[in-house]
């Protein structure tokens, strides 16, 4: 399946948890409940997953832990925040970066309308953007 495919299906389930739970919720559990859709959509969603940094020859365990992955290439960071701040941005940046993944989905849970607060970030060796929905 092509990449904005993926994604585009992805922000399909996660619209449906926003509509059945509404906002003000805890970010974990829109968590539990998006990795439910997702895994019940047959696609491969690991959660919390570790992210090291590799430095030369070491790795460190630095505590960063990626919300969602799927299909090994769609990192899904969630938040139930007011607004987004710049640490949200970079944090998701650094995800693909460090994993070497291709796209990212910024989303955030505590919005009335879900659509307007998902940002896409683009991993670009040369170059890294974000750009809205």
């Amino acid at each position: 399946m092509d990449l904005n495919d993926l994604s585009y299906k992805i922000i399909g389930l996660a619209i449906e948890v926003h509509k059945e739970l509404g906002p003000g919720l805890l970010e974990s559990a829109y968590q539990e409940c998006l990795f439910y859709e997702i895994k019940n959509a047959g696609f491969k969603v690991e959660k919390e997953l570790a992210l090291p940094i590799i430095y030369k020859e070491i790795k460190l365990d630095h505590g960063y832990r990626i919300d969602l992955l799927i299909e090994d290439r769609l990192v899904l960071e969630l938040k139930t925040v007011e607004n987004f701040t710049d640490v949200h941005f970079a944090q998701i940046l650094t995800y693909l970066k460090l994993g070497c993944y291709p796209l990212g989905l910024l989303i955030n849970f505590d919005s009335k309308i879900l659509k307007n607060n998902i940002k896409r970030f683009i991993n670009n060796p040369l170059r890294s953007f974000e750009n809205s929905l």
